[in-house]
């Protein structure tokens, strides 16, 4: 089936902080869509001052009134709380980004569309059911142009759900358990404040804080052939960027290789080049920082003991990668197939 012809995608963000920034950023280099609003609730002259001082690639952009202005791209700066403060209907929204990580449940959400977005698309994990989450390169061919209130996933599910379905394909996976040794977050402390959850009120500049994972709750959803076969937690660390996912597998397939595992990983990567990265360098956080790619699987951190027990290593920018994903899942709903579904 053909794809229909595409018109330029119109995308307003909600939430202007690291995956915001990392999103406006991509969005300058595809013709297929513009980002033509951006809320949130900082001041404009101080968003447009993150945005060339970050530490990522700096973007020569012009702050005209609440005018962002990069060549002939133009997007207004919207001071909105909420979803009902932004009026996405006045610059003709199709999709709105929401990477606030606030306003994720389907009421939440649905108060985008009553202000005018045709569709929403959140950078993190819902908090209830909604039309669709999708992890690009598993699951991304269910999508249907009826949905609405979407989720990219988060980075962790996104990077958990490529391993997973590869090494299952591959030997079959009977449980597993899953850590992801992750960057500390925005809503983290920088010195210990009381929260409404105890490890959480401590410093995230101290210390390593073992947190709470919805990952392997959602990989059920997404794939439910895992549903009972997964569990994990977090561990947020004092690292700003670069995270790492730690997975262990029992495999049904006996005596599998260490060679046989990575060999399995790089078959994927041939597969789905712009999602599934592979390093044979003995690389740390830092060394991932700037790359797109939802894993970059670490080769040297294949282990296994026993015949069917193995652990793999995935690193994973967990801005850039994520951001990349949502570009793409937009990407792929403007490219719907005229009977709207994948083509």
């Amino acid at each position: 089936m053909e794809a229909r012809s595409m018109s330029k995608i119109r995308v307003g963000l909600m939430g202007f902080g690291e995956i915001g920034r990392d999103i406006y950023r991509l969005s300058l280099s595809q013709p297929e869509m513009e980002v033509v609003a951006i809320s949130d609730i900082g001041r404009a002259d101080i968003l447009h001052y993150l945005l060339k001082t970050d530490g990522r690639d700096p973007v020569k952009a012009e702050l005209v009134g609440n005018n962002l202005i990069v060549g002939q791209h133009k997007a207004r700066l919207i001071h909105g709380v909420e979803p009902k403060d932004v009026p996405w209907d006045a610059f003709n929204v199709d999709v709105v980004i929401d990477s606030t990580h606030k306003f994720r449940t389907r009421e939440a959400m649905q108060a985008h569309l009553d202000s005018g977005a045709k569709r929403v698309i959140l950078a993190s994990l819902p908090q209830d059911n909604i039309d669709r989450v999708v992890v690009m390169g598993v699951n991304d061919e269910t999508i249907k142009s009826s949905d609405q209130l979407v989720s990219a996933a988060s980075a962790t599910t996104n990077a958990l759900a490529l391993v997973l379905d590869t090494l299952d394909n591959a030997f079959g996976v009977e449980y597993a358990m899953m850590t992801t040794i992750h960057a500390y977050t925005s809503d983290q402390p920088l010195k210990d404040t009381a929260a409404a959850d105890f490890r959480r009120s401590r410093s995230a500049a101290k210390n390593i804080i073992p947190n709470v994972n919805i990952s392997p709750y959602w990989m059920e959803q997404i794939l439910p052939r895992f549903k009972g076969k997964i569990e994990g937690s977090a561990l947020n660390v004092p690292v700003p960027m670069g995270s790492l996912l730690d997975l262990t597998c029992v495999l049904t397939k006996g005596d599998t290789s260490i060679e046989e595992v990575n060999d399995a990983m790089r078959k994927a990567a041939g597969s789905l080049p712009n999602y599934i990265e592979i390093t044979e360098d003995p690389i740390v956080s830092s060394d991932v920082i700037g790359n797109g790619h939802s894993i970059l699987f670490d080769i040297k951190g294949t282990m296994k003991s026993s015949k069917r027990m193995v652990k793999t290593l995935s690193w994973y920018d967990n801005s850039l990668g994520q951001a990349s994903r949502l570009v793409d899942l937009t990407l792929a709903y403007g490219k719907l197939g005229e009977e709207g579904v994948a083509a």
